[in-house]
């Protein structure tokens, strides 16, 4: 039986994995000036990854979606950056949901919003060399950020009704 659950979360994790760089891709919202990003409903998958797969398959699940969305975009440059990001938003999001506070999606959606926003923010300062540049993006992510949290919380429950998904939430 145990064989058989670690197939089911690496499974899951491959499927979550696939929808959040399909989500990330589908819906793209152009941001008009700034760094010339866009908006997307990606970081409900990253979101929803790190609080059903646990935070170690929950995170690559997350990174690589992410991470596939930007290397088959014109957003290459992103690719390692967003790898990492959306790791640690996954982890703080599976952290935070079981640990914390139980239960709680809209803390956990928040602190891993905070690691996107910040990881970002840091990102293009780095790429474009000023913070000033670099600012503008912020209110977007934020945007972002809160658009995954209200998805997310749509989603979980649908998710939860699915057997496995519940087993891997008692985890």
């Amino acid at each position: 039986m145990r064989n058989n659950n670690y197939i089911i979360k690496l499974v899951t994790a491959a499927l979550m994995s696939a929808i959040t760089c399909v989500v990330t891709m589908m819906v793209p919202i152009k941001i008009p000036f700034g760094n010339g990003g866009y908006i997307h409903p990606g970081d409900a998958f990253v979101l929803l990854s790190g609080i059903i797969l646990g935070p170690v398959y929950g995170g690559f699940a997350a990174g690589i979606g992410s991470m596939m969305a930007d290397l088959l975009s014109p957003y290459i440059m992103y690719a390692p950056a967003t790898f990492i990001i959306k790791l640690l938003a996954a982890l703080t999001a599976s952290y935070s949901y079981r640990r914390l506070r139980k239960g709680s999606l809209l803390l956990a959606g928040a602190l891993s919003g905070i690691i996107v926003t910040l990881g970002y923010l840091l990102c293009d300062s780095i790429f474009y060399g000023t913070f000033q540049t670099a600012i503008v993006a912020v209110p977007f992510n934020l945007l972002q950020n809160i658009m995954g949290i209200i998805i997310a919380m749509i989603i979980l429950p649908l998710l939860i009704k699915v057997p496995q998904i519940r087993m891997m939430l008692k985890d």
